[in-house]
């Protein structure tokens, strides 16, 4: 851990940065850098799209809350500059990063660790000839789910109802990635469930369930509505839940998380069986955000939770002599 003391910190809320989620981490960054100060923290706003990262260690930041969601953010890079600057971070380390922003990586992993993902076509940037995209509704059915494999908060998502209708939705997604990846949709609800700590210490906070009008939970109902329901406790019956946690907690762990994650996942509304859909690690700290609303069913505040993560600040690499 990073012996983090509020009275020498001095903290780095990263938040913006360049990725297509760029507008939500200004929102999630501010909302934290608002929680530690009103806990004493002397924590300060630092965009890397305006800033470079050099910074951080020429003024001085003992430890970085990372508020960045989605590319060189969430993804390994930016956990990667930490590491050389020898400066503890939020979240999870630079494997655990890269692998669960690939959601195909991260259904790689789950698979072999038998955890339950919904069946999936992968589509590389060099494998798209008529001839494999033909494969997707043969092998999955329909409806089936489209989406770049490396954005989160479900952009460049189509839920797609129709042979006819494939086509632009693969156009969709390549316009935030060059890979695509196509997995049979789920019927059934969607929930999602926050994971804290580490290893063994790993441990699932209340599952919260979404309710989005038509079932359209995507990037304008998840931050500019009031569209959505949420429901947390979720009413699920008790041993369901303790299976979705139970679920979420080994996700977590079988990717190497640490810190803090998200789940989520669907309930398939045939059998009730729960599928994993991706691990979100560096979820969202908005006003509508999933992971804020879950702590405090289980009665842990905003500045609370905010300050639990940063506590649990670290590095991949423990030993050795940090950059000076």
């Amino acid at each position: 851990m990073s012996n983090f003391d509020i009275g020498t910190s001095k903290v780095a809320v990263l938040m913006g940065g360049r990725s297509a989620e760029r507008e939500i981490s200004l929102l999630s960054g501010q909302g934290v850098v608002n929680a530690l100060k009103s806990v004493g923290v002397n924590a300060i706003a630092f965009d890397p799209a305006s800033q470079p990262l050099a910074q951080l260690k020429i003024l001085n930041f003992t430890h970085v809350f990372i508020a960045l969601h989605g590319r060189h953010g969430e993804d390994g890079t930016v956990q990667g500059a930490l590491e050389l600057m020898g400066i503890p971070y939020t979240g999870s380390g630079v494997m655990a990063s890269a692998i669960a922003m690939d959601k195909q990586m991260t259904k790689r992993i789950w698979r072999a660790e038998q955890l339950s993902t919904p069946p999936s076509v992968w589509l590389s940037a060099h494998k798209q000839s008529k001839a494999d995209i033909d494969t997707i509704i043969s092998r999955l059915g329909l409806p089936v789910i489209v989406k770049p494999p490396h954005e989160g908060s479900s952009i460049g998502v189509s839920k797609v109802s129709q042979e006819a209708q494939l086509e632009q939705a693969i156009q969709l997604a390549k316009r935030y990635d060059p890979d695509i990846l196509c997995e049979m949709f789920i019927e059934g609800e969607e929930v999602t469930c926050p994971v804290l700590g580490h290893a063994d210490s790993a441990h699932a906070l209340p599952v919260v369930k979404i309710e989005a009008p038509q079932g359209a939970y995507d990037y304008q109902n998840k931050y500019f509505t009031d569209e959505v329901r949420y429901h947390c406790p979720s009413g699920l019956p008790v041993e369901e839940e303790k299976a979705i946690q139970a679920l979420s907690v080994a996700a977590y762990q079988a990717l190497g998380c640490r810190g803090w994650g998200r789940a989520d996942v669907m309930i398939r509304a045939s059998d009730r069986q729960p599928f994993l859909l991706e691990m979100n690690t560096s979820p969202g700290m908005t006003s509508h955000s999933l992971v804020p609303m879950s702590a405090l069913a289980a009665g842990i505040s905003y500045p609370q939770l905010c300050l639990q993560i940063l506590v649990n600040a670290s590095l991949d690499t423990q030993t050795g002599v940090s950059a000076s």
